[in-house]
């Protein structure tokens, strides 16, 4: 395996290297991220050196212990989520679902919370940091679909559910300079407790079931494709980590850098959707 590969940037054979990579490993693990849905329409957080384009997002611990900040993050996804609830996979989620149905992907593990890979007809998908659009009590474990939730939040709060604002990663709005303290957040109508995206927050440690569930993907693949993930965060980068551990050849489609670059035997530098589209012209 080439520790060092040439990234391929277009105007050349890379998509054809792909394909002959996953023909050769017939059972894939794919390991994807935020560039599987920009082309939906959804920002990801890193720039293509892997450093956050914006402030970071809300800690679980701050979220758990600031009842400020809980507020203003329930405000600012009341605000965001119409966008995210309005997307629709592309041409990376069609392309990964076809290879799926062609016996190429054995296992997709996506940190995205979007649902869009079963959106689009991937069934062997786990979600490792969870799904945006349920919500869940953390105290009771109660669970409510987003939708219904995102009635209860604008008929609290009439005025925020007006307030249009620039998208942000994961149904988050980029509101600014605004006082967040007389926002009301709903409590679970069950038990009263807390209620949160059932997403995995920084700060918050991914289920060890859902962990396992994944590394046993890796166990059993031929080799590892990484999409549209800087891998910059532990919880996806582990899998690449084990891969290489295993001696299983790794490949990546993302533009700049990766943390696994390192442990690539191939890697371009393109859109995900763009690659993969050609790719499964060609298996």
């Amino acid at each position: 395996m080439d520790a060092h590969p040439t990234p391929s940037r277009g105007g050349d054979d890379s998509s054809a290297r792909l394909a002959e990579f996953i023909a050769r490993h017939r059972r894939l693990f794919v390991l994807g991220g935020a560039g599987c849905s920009t082309d939906s329409g959804i920002p990801d957080y890193r720039d293509e050196a892997g450093t956050w384009k914006r402030r970071p997002p809300v800690t679980w611990q701050a979220f758990t212990q600031e009842p400020l900040t809980r507020a203003r993050y329930w405000a600012r996804s009341l605000v965001g989520w119409p966008l995210l609830a309005a997307a629709r996979p592309n041409a990376a989620h069609a392309s990964l679902a076809q290879m799926e149905r062609a016996g190429q992907v054995d296992l997709l593990v996506t940190q995205n919370v979007d649902g869009l890979h079963q959106a689009a007809g991937s069934e062997r998908v786990i979600d490792l940091h969870g799904r945006i659009d349920r919500i869940v009590c953390t105290a009771c474990g109660d669970v409510t679909p987003r939708a219904a939730f995102q009635l209860q939040l604008a008929g609290l709060n009439p005025d925020w559910a007006a307030l249009s604002a620039s998208s942000a990663p994961d149904g988050d709005a980029d509101l600014e300079a605004q006082d967040f303290s007389g926002f009301v957040v709903p409590q679970c109508p069950v038990c009263g407790g807390r209620l949160k995206p059932d997403v995995v927050f920084f700060g918050e440690n991914v289920p060890p079931a859902r962990v396992a569930e994944a590394m046993a993907g890796v166990e059993r693949a031929d080799a590892m494709l990484i999409v549209g993930s800087s891998l910059m965060v532990f919880s996806g980068y582990r899998f690449a980590h084990a891969a290489a551990a295993r001696g299983i050849p790794i490949a990546a489609i993302n533009r700049g850098a990766t943390r696994a670059d390192p442990l690539l035997a191939l890697k371009i530098e393109r859109g995900v959707g763009e690659v993969l589209s050609e790719v499964s012209a060609l298996l």
